[in-house]
């Protein structure tokens, strides 16, 4: 897990927003995606491989945001 606190902060956010967001209209497709995957219609490969690609990034930050806080708490 080393190799996520090596990713600068700023491009990690910068990446996790813009790919939550884009495309930004009609809909951003995290929103989309979602929406999808709670009605059941999540279901031909492209729509899979685009929720993994916009959902990816906000996990990572996630992760990130989690150990640093748990770094805190140790020092």
């Amino acid at each position: 897990m080393r190799w996520i606190d090596r990713i600068p902060m700023l491009w990690l956010v910068g990446i996790a927003v813009y790919l939550a967001g884009a495309p930004f209209f009609p809909e951003p497709h995290w929103v989309e995606k979602w929406r999808m995957l709670l009605e059941g219609g999540l279901s031909k490969p492209i729509d899979i491989f685009d929720f993994f690609l916009h959902t990816t990034p906000l996990v990572v930050l996630a992760i990130r945001l989690w150990r640093d806080a748990q770094r805190r708490r140790q020092a």
